[in-house]
């Protein structure tokens, strides 16, 4: 037996000590994976025989999966309740573009939370919660953003993207790149405990998936339908499958890093998806799909696999939300949420952790609510938006409407459904009355799109999804873009502006003017304007298409502080027409 001296021995125990007092202390580190369209019956984890997705299935075996968890019907809605952890109109989020995407500034995110509290924060991906700073994401917590702000984005193959406001050009198939930079991010700062977003952006149309992935569906034989089998676009299906064994080779790849890193076990790793499918395909036999507050509509996969902390293998008979992810999360980190607006989630931890859950979380009320249609789940029923009610544990497709033989329960949920529809009427209002925020000290550069912007006289907006839009058949002096905007400070800006333009029409005269400022320069340099990303595309899309921008420097224009429109017009127009208008771009110079 070896024998050391006492003050040696007590001085090896105390290093021990401290160390594992260490190791309990360390915070977890936290990456969320947000998918866009991804219905609950996308995975293998869930039945579906058509695709496999044992990466992500592996986070249920190795951590807890919900029965049930929810969402909203469509994209910025479930961001936002992700994000704040109320329920999206308290927030003012009421459409998924145009400005109706944007979350209210005197929300609290759960990145301003761990940001608060010693976490470096870092999103990748898309945004859609507004775009203009403090909008942005650099200004609701996220140190580091790379992605894109709208709700759509044209073509998933190297495109336009932003990095902390500067554009730059994405880097390949658009999942993977989000997924390298997420990676890069998180070995800068493996060290500290960190918060990673990685809200991916498909399998949202356009469907557009490497070869490696296509291959596999493009005949294949799909053994699982829609309940409605004949509502099916089975090429749709294939590329939504195709783009769905992408995202799990990325969270693959993703969970490798963390194992390289040697960080796997005190990572927590959430996965769910913001709404539906976006398109009529299986889904566990489920009423409703994207758009719809039916449970196929709102019903999303939830899976947090923390080694350290949660039982591999567990089961979470508890209801989750969006809403409960930022008091729930903070609960795990053993962190203050601080001073927020009151929030609609609960914290759910105890149900992750295999603790006792109080009675009350069994038995309350989730809402949905999208363009006037409103639901409501309760653990055993749902009352939907026909004011029908359904006993999901007997009829979980929503089949048998039970109203009649529970006339007491239906108006009891009818009630409780119409107040909470009433309140958060109250609470969006009837008008936006927000401007667009442009220089707003906070951030150097403002993206003023298309997408936000209205136009006058013949000039029209390339398609009626704004996202991804621009503005073309621009022929008259007469006509102009305008932006409903603030200048948050005033100062002096550099103005480019993203452009395609016929050589036989260069030469258009270009006046930008806010209340008493203009700048006026010519289009010098011809792009010509072909439509790009259809070579990439399975499946014929409703949403427009891109072009190869060209960038243009029109000069420095002095901004004073205050509100009033922004007006983007021509002077002269040597040729048929003008330009076809992306992007303007303002920097604050000094």
């Amino acid at each position: 037996m070896l024998h050391l001296p006492v003050n040696l021995a007590v001085l090896i125990l105390v290093c021990l000590l401290s160390s594992f007092a260490s190791a309990e202390e360390a915070k977890p580190n936290f990456i969320v994976i947000l998918t866009d369209d991804q219905g609950w019956g996308d995975l293998s984890l869930h039945g579906n025989e058509n695709l496999s997705t044992p990466h992500i299935d592996s986070l249920a075996r190795d951590g807890a999966q919900f029965d049930r968890f929810y969402v909203c019907p469509v994209c910025s809605p479930t961001r936002a309740e992700f994000l704040t952890g109320r329920y999206h109109q308290r927030g003012g989020v009421y459409s998924t573009s145009a400005g109706g995407e944007r979350l209210d500034l005197d929300e609290t995110t759960i990145a301003d939370v761990f940001l608060a509290n010693g976490y470096r924060t870092g999103a990748f991906g898309k945004w859609h919660n507004g775009m203009q700073f403090p909008y942005h994401p650099n200004g609701r917590g996220f140190e580091e953003f790379y992605g894109f702000c709208s709700g759509h984005w044209a073509d998933y193959y190297s495109p336009m993207l932003e990095h902390n406001g500067e554009i730059v050009t994405g880097e390949g198939f658009v999942v993977d790149d989000f997924t390298n930079k997420a990676i890069e991010f998180i070995k800068a700062n493996r060290e500290t405990p960190f918060f990673v977003y990685l809200p991916y952006n498909t399998p949202h149309s356009p469907m557009q998936v490497p070869e490696e992935y296509w291959s596999k569906f493009s005949d294949a034989t799909l053994t699982m339908e829609h309940r409605y089998a004949d509502r099916e676009k089975e090429l749709h299906t294939r590329a939504a499958l195709a783009m769905c064994e992408n995202i799990d080779a990325n969270v693959g790849r993703l969970l490798a890093a963390l194992d390289e890193l040697e960080i796997a076990e005190n990572t927590a790793v959430l996965y769910f998806c913001d709404n539906g499918p976006n398109g009529a395909r299986w889904n566990g036999g489920m009423a409703g799909q994207k758009g719809s507050t039916d449970e196929g509509g709102v019903r999303s996969p939830m899976l947090v696999r923390w080694p350290a902390k949660i039982e591999a293998g567990s089961v979470v008979e508890t209801r989750g939300a969006a809403i409960d992810l930022i008091p729930t999360l903070a609960s795990l980190a053993d962190i203050e949420v601080g001073e927020t607006l009151p929030l609609d989630g609960a914290d759910i931890s105890a149900a992750l952790l295999g603790e006792p859950v109080p009675e009350e979380l069994h038995n309350r009320y989730l809402f949905s609510g999208w363009k006037g249609r409103t639901s409501l789940r309760t653990a055993q029923y749902r009352l939907s938006q026909k004011g029908q009610l359904f006993d999901l544990v007997a009829d979980p497709g929503q089949q048998q409407d039970i109203r009649k033989q529970k006339p007491e329960l239906h108006r009891e949920l009818t009630a409780a459904l119409d107040a909470w529809a009433a309140e958060m009427d109250a609470e969006l209002g009837e008008e936006d009355l927000r401007p667009f925020v442009i220089a707003d000290p906070g951030h150097r550069i403002t993206q003023i799109p298309a997408r936000d912007g209205i136009a006058t006289g013949g000039i029209k907006r390339s398609n009626k999804f704004p996202n991804a839009s621009y503005f073309e058949n621009w022929t008259s002096t007469n006509e102009a873009i305008e932006w409903t905007a603030e200048v948050a400070a005033g100062g002096t800006f550099e103005v480019e502006i993203f452009y395609t333009c016929a050589p036989q029409n260069i030469g258009a005269t270009i006046e930008l003017s806010f209340l008493d400022a203009a700048l006026t320069g010519k289009l010098e340099t011809p792009r010509v304007p072909e439509l790009i990303g259809a070579e990439n595309d399975l499946y014929p899309r409703t949403e427009g298409y891109d072009q190869n921008w060209a960038r243009m420097t029109l000069g420095e224009i002095d901004l004073e502080a205050g509100a009033g429109t922004l007006r983007l017009k021509a002077t002269e127009i040597p040729g048929e027409e003008v330009m076809n208008f992306r992007l303007l771009l303002l920097k604050r110079t000094g």
